[in-house]
């Protein structure tokens, strides 16, 4: 069995990630700020599909309620193999009307809990262990959503769309540390989420990493792992 964290799992597109995660085999933790209706009613479905499901409220914008959501989710489910950074604060603002508390906001949302998510699912996921021709196979995937904005900057959105430029130079970096990891863009296809090995990168026999990294755009509609039934959520090389 394998479980996955959702941010911001009660609508849109975290409830319809974690639904796609159910339905393939994944017990959830579903994370919420103020939605705690819908990911209540989200893990009774999740439930009657026969996997576990567990509702975990965090206020993401406070840094101590964050890093307690991979441990809460562990102690319920066990070893988390996905991690979802779906949740974010989206408001309006221009570099002329931007504030220090909607910098703060959309900085902390959007970046820093993500950052310290990732901190934490590194340190609980499993070992990667080797596949059927010896090559490490990783056991866990972490899936950032970024923004289109991020490749289509306008004067709209100031301070959200330099939070997910952020959040998308965090994914590259955090990809080149763990090098059999992928990231995407909107202009180009989305990679598999087993990403093939980087061509300059060297893995160490000793240190082989345990998960991969996707960036996602959702665009306007839901990323195209989650409606294909051709690229399942698995975890990546």
């Amino acid at each position: 069995m394998t479980a996955a964290l959702v941010t911001g799992a009660g609508k849109r597109l975290g409830r319809a990630m974690a639904l796609y995660l159910a339905r393939r085999g994944h017990d959830l933790a579903l994370h919420y700020a103020s939605s705690g209706d819908e990911a209540e009613g989200l893990a009774e479905e999740i439930r009657a599909l026969g996997r576990k499901a567990v509702t975990l409220q965090a206020d993401l914008l406070h840094e101590n309620q964050v890093e307690t959501l991979v441990p809460r989710a562990t102690a319920a489910l066990g070893p988390l193999t996905v991690l979802v950074n779906n949740a974010s604060i989206f408001e309006y603002d221009r570099i002329d009307t931007a504030t220090r508390q909607g910098w703060d906001r959309h900085m902390e949302s959007n970046l820093r809990a993500p950052y310290v998510l990732i901190q934490g699912f590194a340190r609980q996921c499993p070992e990667a262990s080797p596949d059927a021709t010896g090559e490490p196979r990783a056991a866990g995937l972490v899936v950032n959503m970024i923004d289109q904005r991020v490749w289509k900057p306008t004067p709209e959105f100031s301070t959200y769309t330099i939070a997910k430029m952020g959040l998308w130079a965090l994914t590259r970096t955090a990809a080149q540390g763990w090098p059999r990891a992928s990231a995407s863009t909107p202009s180009a296809p989305a990679p598999p989420c087993r990403a093939p090995a980087s061509p300059t990168a060297t893995l160490p026999a000793s240190a082989p990493p345990p998960f991969s990294i996707v960036g996602r755009t959702p665009k306007t509609c839901l990323p195209p792992w989650v409606s294909s039934s051709t690229a399942p959520l698995s975890p990546a090389r």
